[in-house]
């Protein structure tokens, strides 16, 4: 199936076929102004990797694949931990340090809803080496249009 991020204009497709199908790292699939949708692919012993994201909560849903969900109020105490596979939904909250691993020997596939937007438009990142460089070499950074949040959760005028 192809994406096509067409920005804030109205947008409709089939995200469970979408997520199954893509095998890149990450994709944005759309990006509004005030929430986005990014198409993952983690591979056996993969991860996301251990993030925080200020002001901005996050959604994932896992759609095929198994692994693990940690979660907590700093890098050095995760304290929430859930086993998670096809159908499980995670809620990250804001300013929540949070990382999700394959633990199962097929690739991962989940979608993942930034709110506010988090990514590139239409940015596709085969492995997470290239989502570190693209984010080192500010390739990684939201549309102008978007309503961004500034460190503290606030809005940004």
């Amino acid at each position: 199936m192809k994406i096509t991020d067409n920005g804030p204009l109205p947008n409709a497709f089939d995200i469970e076929s979408a997520t199954t199908e893509n095998a890149a790292y990450r994709r944005v699939a759309w990006t509004g102004k005030h929430l986005q949708v990014t198409l993952m692919s983690i591979e056996p012993g993969g991860e996301i990797g251990l993030e925080v994201h200020h002001g901005t909560d996050q959604f994932l849903r896992i759609e095929a694949g198994q692994g693990r969900a940690v979660m907590g109020p700093s890098k050095d105490d995760l304290s929430f931990q859930q086993d998670v596979a096809d159908g499980w939904s995670i809620q990250v909250p804001a300013g929540t340090w949070h990382n999700v691993e394959n633990t199962g020997d097929e690739p991962l596939r989940l979608y993942t809803i930034y709110a506010p937007t988090h990514h590139a438009q239409g940015i596709v990142q085969e492995t997470p080496e290239d989502a570190g460089k693209d984010e080192e070499q500010g390739r990684d950074e939201p549309p102008s249009w978007v309503e961004e949040v500034d460190d503290k959760g606030e809005e940004s005028a």
